[in-house]
């Protein structure tokens, strides 16, 4: 299993969700470090090694750094603020 390592941004995110979401975000967190490159994850181009992944309606962008899982953005899916905070990085 993967340690984890979460951005500000990401746990800022998850902090301010209902707790029903955070618990489901948090589940799909912990499946990736399970399972870092499962069926459903696709790799972003233009950013070596991140990946992005959906659970509902959230995106979580993450990528595996040696032993270390680090999730770099999550956010919402229907719009595109996710990669615009995930570019500020």
């Amino acid at each position: 299993m993967l340690r984890l390592k979460l951005t500000k941004d990401a746990g800022e995110f998850l902090a301010k969700r209902q707790l029903k979401h955070q618990r489901q975000i948090a589940a799909k967190i912990q499946t990736l470090r399970d399972d870092p490159a499962p069926t459903d994850s696709k790799a972003l181009k233009g950013y070596d090694g991140y990946m992005r992944s959906d659970i509902g309606e959230y995106r979580v962008i993450y990528r595996v750094d040696g032993d270390t899982l680090f999730v770099a953005t999550i956010g919402k899916r229907n719009d595109d603020e996710v990669y615009r905070r995930f570019k500020r990085k």
